[in-house]
Formats: C-alpha cells, structure tokens, sequence
C-alpha cells in the first residue's frame, strides 16, 4: 500500500503557481507514481481513485491557504510507456494541460487507475497495429496508432475557468 501513501504526500510537497512559468510549474509540481506488481494486485481502483480525490482536495486547500487568485488544475494519468501514474497541478484550466500531444478529458479516474492496476508489463507497450510490407528494396512500417492520452482533472483553484 506504499503508493497510496505517496499518492497522500503528493499534497504536502512543494507546489508552485506561477502562469508566467509554466515550465517551472511542471517541474515542480509533476510526481512519478509507480507501484510493485504485489502491490498492484492488492490495491482497489477505489482505494486509489479515493487516495487522489482526498490529494486533489488537500491541494485545493492549499491553494485558497496561499491566496493563489486564479484557476489551477491538479490532473492524474497513467504514462504507459514509463509504467507509471503521473500527476500535476498547473495554473492551466482542464482544456489546456501542458501535453505535447493528443489528450482526452474524463470524469472517471477509475478507468486510468484501473488501466495502471492492470498493466502487467509496466514500461512495455504493445506495438499492434504495426504492418510491415517488404519489396525487393526495401521495408515499410506503417505508424501505430496512437490513442489520446486519458487524463483525469480536477478544479483546484480559485476560479473555475
């Protein structure tokens, strides 16, 4: 159960809402969350859902606490390629989360939790989709595709945007 202890810690480490360095926001408010395949298989989607919604809510606090006027987002997703769960505050509302690629909003943490829960080869992604075709002269791989990422937020701020 370590990783609902490191999910509750998340909301007493340093934090930093600064809109004018969103840099410096990310680099400081962003965790790496992993968890031992025993532990993995102990643990409910609702133990750890409940773990983040009690860590969004102690930074919420925090935030009115430090007189922080604007909006700020605490978000939650599950990196599949680093085996991991992942998640931020930023000064930044639910529809501009600093990704550099496509992402989904959802309502529902269990689904993103369930899916780090689940993944049995953490850091290993499959490559389905992938096609190869060979010619004489050369081979060709098609792209996988790729999935939007599925990221839950929460409002933490002040002001909802």
């Amino acid at each position: 159960m370590v990783l609902l202890i490191w999910i509750a810690e998340v909301a007493a480490e340093p934090l930093v809402l600064e809109p004018a360095d969103r840099r410096m926001e990310w680099e400081t408010n962003t965790w790496w969350l992993s968890a031992e395949d025993e532990d993995r298989g102990s643990l409910s989607v609702s133990a750890v859902v409940a773990a983040f919604e009690r860590t969004a809510s102690a930074i919420q606090v925090r935030i009115r606490e430090l007189g922080f006027p604007g909006g700020a987002t605490f978000y939650v997703w599950h990196d599949k390629q680093a085996g991991q769960l992942r998640c931020s505050t930023g000064s930044v509302p639910a529809d501009a989360l600093p990704f550099g690629g496509a992402y989904v909003l959802s309502d529902d943490l269990g689904p993103v939790i369930e899916g780090f829960l689940v993944d049995g080869e953490p850091g290993i992604t499959a490559s389905s989709g992938v096609k190869g075709m060979q010619n004489s002269s050369k081979q060709t791989v098609a792209e996988p595709e790729v999935m939007p990422l599925r990221v839950w937020a929460s409002s933490v701020g002040a002001v909802s945007r």
